[in-house]
């Protein structure tokens, strides 16, 4: 069986590339995605194809990832970052192929990916719908896997709620129970006033150094010095 080359499509953005292997019901397939080459291998209707490429430029093979759909083979290609390639390399790639001859031969415009360089920040990044839980290449796979359980860490931003509790730090404002006995000032229950003012009392009424004398409870008299009452 003769092996056939499989059908390309690209799109680019400054940081990454979006290519697409255009085969239906693709089975058995394997992919080996390099810093600088692309290998795929796969069947799709009964033939068998192939991809073996290098890129123009270097790539991030650990960054990238991809996923084998019922009509193509999706993969998000990560570009080399500026620290791993030299200051005269281009941000925008003039094609996608190192070998311009083959480029024409195997390689098409994805023209519903595409945007112009100028026009990048308007149209923003790639739709990475299609690719989510996509395999990882070198990795990227496990990352991916991280932020699925980043968003459960979102539930700890839940535990700022239990700050409400502090609200029953409010209870000891409910210690303002305790200023009731201020009420005692309130209600006029000065003792020291009110003995000033029995004092007044007994000086008004002539009795012993304005002094009020309050009976001795040992006094033998008790009752019997009440004056007798007159019979009718």
């Amino acid at each position: 069986m003769s092996i056939n080359t499989a059908p390309l499509k690209w799109a680019q953005r400054s940081d990454s590339l979006y290519i697409s292997i255009a085969l239906p019901d693709i089975k058995d397939e394997t992919i080996d995605l390099s810093d600088d080459k692309l290998v795929f291998k796969g069947t799709s209707e009964g033939k068998e194809w192939q991809v073996d490429i290098e890129f123009f430029n270097a790539v991030d093979s650990k960054g990238s990832t991809y996923k084998v759909l019922p009509r193509s083979v999706q993969m998000h290609v990560m570009k080399a970052s500026k620290e791993d390639k030299d200051e005269d390399e281009e941000t925008f790639w003039p094609r996608l192929l190192k070998d311009k001859a083959l480029e024409k031969n195997q390689v098409k415009v994805d023209w519903d990916r595409y945007v112009d360089e100028d026009e990048e920040d308007e149209a923003g990044g790639f739709d990475m719908s299609a690719l989510e839980g996509g395999s990882g290449m070198g990795g990227m796979g496990g990352m991916g896997g991280m932020g699925g359980g980043m968003p459960g860490m979102g539930g700890m931003g839940g535990m700022p709620g239990m700050g409400g509790m502090g609200g029953m730090g409010g209870m000891p404002g409910m210690g303002g129970m305790g200023g009731m006995p201020g009420m005692d000032g309130a209600g006029g229950m000065d003792m020291e006033a009110l003995m000033k003012q029995m004092g007044d009392m007994g000086a008004a009424g002539g009795g012993d150094g304005g002094e009020l004398k309050m009976p001795d409870s040992d006094d033998e008299s008790d009752g019997d010095s009440l004056p007798d009452l007159e019979e009718s």
